[in-house]
């Protein structure tokens, strides 16, 4: 993880009197390097801390804004590093059948249409959007 990362963490955390332990170290780094959002399950596998240490952590880094839960179509949550901590900027292939969830990148055309709507929504409906997120359903590779 590098310093600049750490640095971001460690603020949010720190506005809510919260310290960056090393188990939510842990749970950075393992979401940092999972290429996908996972299950409170497999970042329990993949960070090697206690069940109630890593849930505990993960709600509470997501009530930091370090950590973003993601609804899927299955009973289980994938979490992700917030996007704004990250440089990849993406959205979400959601499939229908088996709840699995991808990152995709959009287009810079698809990102600039919706910058677009952000601000037609602001001025129309007096809403003031700051980010957005696009989750497409269908069905992965492997349902299909």
């Amino acid at each position: 993880m590098d310093e600049e990362l750490a640095s971001a963490v460690r603020t949010r955390l720190a506005s809510t009197d919260q310290r960056f332990t090393a188990g939510r170290q842990a749970l950075v780094t393992t979401l940092l390097g999972a290429g996908r959002p996972l299950t409170a399950a497999e970042v329990l596998e993949a960070s090697g801390l206690a069940q109630s240490s890593a849930y505990r952590n993960l709600t509470l880094l997501e009530s930091c804004g370090v950590v973003h839960r993601l609804s899927s179509t299955d009973e289980f949550a994938r979490f992700e590093l917030a996007h704004d901590l990250t440089d990849h900027h993406h959205h979400h292939l959601i499939c229908t059948a088996c709840g699995s969830v991808a990152d995709f990148t959009a287009s810079d055309g698809l990102e600039q249409s919706l910058a677009d709507a952000m601000r037609v929504v602001n001025d129309a409906l007096d809403f003031h959007a700051v980010d957005h997120r696009l989750d497409l359903l269908g069905l992965c590779a492997d349902c299909h």
